[in-house]
């Protein structure tokens, strides 16, 4: 990405090249992987020989995934039946999409996601699965799969992603890419919301390489004036945190919180980080927060995902002007929603505090002398679709079957820590397998320079799939 943009700074090619070049990458793969489902193209063009700012990523073809991300005048279903049958488009841009556009980014669509982001892979009923370019028939992950998909298939070479307990950092694993998910306010959800899922969810990107990451990173950064959350402001942009800093402690587990069965093919991801690791002089011991075994954690974390689904259902049948009911939504969804309406404020408030508590002692852990936690992405290999399905007789059975692929990764969104998924290990069979690392909050620019240090002695960004 940032390439590209080098490219039409020197006058080598223009933004319409570009985009001309993308949509080519796009009509010929895409249909193989059901990666964009709402496709701008015409509108890229448009962009691409308008008065595009003078931004630092000025003609970059860049693909917004179908949650969030608003873009005036553009469509917005977030995986819904109901959304794209009403040909639902966005009045006004969000803040963060209002930034890449200043950016120079030309948007050329909207990549799948599950419904309402609801589970790790991408099979939403209203545009069916994504496949994952590694191996059809298989799961890129999700929430953002479509966008994962998208990038390690080279249509783009970075997409919107977001994530709420794994959204980003999974599909990252899942697609052989480098997926951070920010510190909780890096960014900001408005002007037409404070946060989503009460500060759990937050913004990013999926890309191929660690400085793309930074770029991205920088030029979204930054809270509206009123939000509720906002991240300490870095030392110095990110893009320039990339060189080797001071050597770290780092804890790592390959065991599974709570009991949780690990399988041995992901085992690999964390043992290749920690020795490289350690060959670069850090130091790398056997450690991790108690907190993560914490059996209470995960049912507060899911009332609570529960009440906001409850209510971003209402909200949409308001935008609507109609209620939406069972027929309208996927059977998780209409499930969640409606086990949110028998709890109480009180039992909401409650699960929050539950939540507090975990934060702190996962952030305890770091003031013991860690500064980062390495652990798997997943406790399993991406899988085959299907994987995640519910029935309306079986409406948990999905969400459930869900649990060991947020395992690792949805305590840090609880604590609003930042964490970073990179592609060292491949499976056997050639799935890519993520190394997940975690820093304290605030603390990007940590995870960022040891990712660019790793991605120096394990490179990554050539590896292509065969497929589509």
């Amino acid at each position: 990405m940032v390439g590209q943009a080098a490219l039409v700074r020197s006058g080598e090619v223009s933004p319409l090249e570009l985009v001309d070049a993308t949509i080519a990458r796009a009509e010929a793969r895409n249909e193989s992987l059901n990666a964009i489902v709402l496709p701008f193209y015409e509108e890229a063009r448009k962009q691409a020989v308008g008065d595009l700012p003078d931004g630092p990523l000025r003609g970059v073809p860049f693909l917004l995934k179908d949650l969030g991300g608003q873009l005036a005048g553009a469509p917005l279903t977030c995986g819904m039946r109901a959304l794209r049958d009403a040909g639902w488009h966005e009045p006004a841009d969000s803040y963060f999409t209002a930034k890449l556009r200043a950016a120079g980014v030309c948007f050329i669509g909207r990549s799948n996601s599950p419904e309402l982001g609801l589970y790790p892979g991408t099979e939403p009923e209203a545009w069916g699965p994504t496949h994952n370019p590694w191996k059809r028939g298989y799961s890129p992950g999700g929430s953002s799969g479509g966008s994962a998909a998208a990038v390690a298939a080279g249509i783009v070479s970075a997409a919107h992603a977001s994530d709420g307990g794994g959204s980003i950092r999974i599909p990252a694993s899942h697609c052989g890419l480098v997926g951070l998910k920010p510190t909780r306010g890096r960014s900001s959800f408005g002007p037409s919301a404070g946060d989503r899922w009460s500060g759990f969810s937050c913004e990013g990107f999926v890309t191929r390489t660690v400085r793309d990451t930074a770029t991205l990173l920088d030029a979204v950064s930054g809270a509206m004036p009123g939000d509720p959350h906002a991240a300490p402001r870095p030392a110095r942009p990110f893009a320039e945190s990339l060189e080797p800093g001071r050597r770290l402690r780092v804890g790592f587990m390959t065991t599974g919180p709570r009991g949780t069965e690990v399988h041995p093919d992901v085992l690999p991801a964390v043992e290749v980080c920690a020795a490289a690791l350690e060959d670069l002089g850090h130091r790398v011991e056997p450690a991790y927060p108690d907190a993560l075994d914490d059996p209470q954690a995960i049912q507060a974390f899911v009332a609570i995902v529960a009440a906001n689904i409850a209510h971003t259902v209402d909200v949409w049948g308001e935008k609507l002007g109609r209620v939406l009911g069972e027929d309208d939504l996927e059977p998780l969804t209409w499930a969640l929603a409606n086990s949110a309406r028998k709890r109480t404020t009180l039992d909401y408030l409650e699960s929050l505090d539950s939540l507090n508590v975990v934060s702190r002692d996962l952030a305890a852990w770091w003031d013991q002398g860690f500064d980062l936690l390495l652990t798997p992405c997943s406790a399993e290999p991406p899988p085959p679709h299907g994987t995640f399905i519910a029935t309306p007789e079986e409406p948990f059975s999905g969400f459930t079957r869900a649990a060991p692929f947020s395992i690792y990764t949805a305590p840090f969104n609880m604590s609003g820590q930042p964490g970073i998924s990179l592609p060292l290990h491949w499976t056997p069979s050639g799935l890519p397998i993520g190394s997940h690392l975690v820093a304290r909050f605030g603390e990007e620019a940590t995870l960022l320079s040891v990712a660019a240090e790793l991605e120096a002695v394990i490179p990554w960004a050539n590896k292509r799939p065969s497929q589509p």
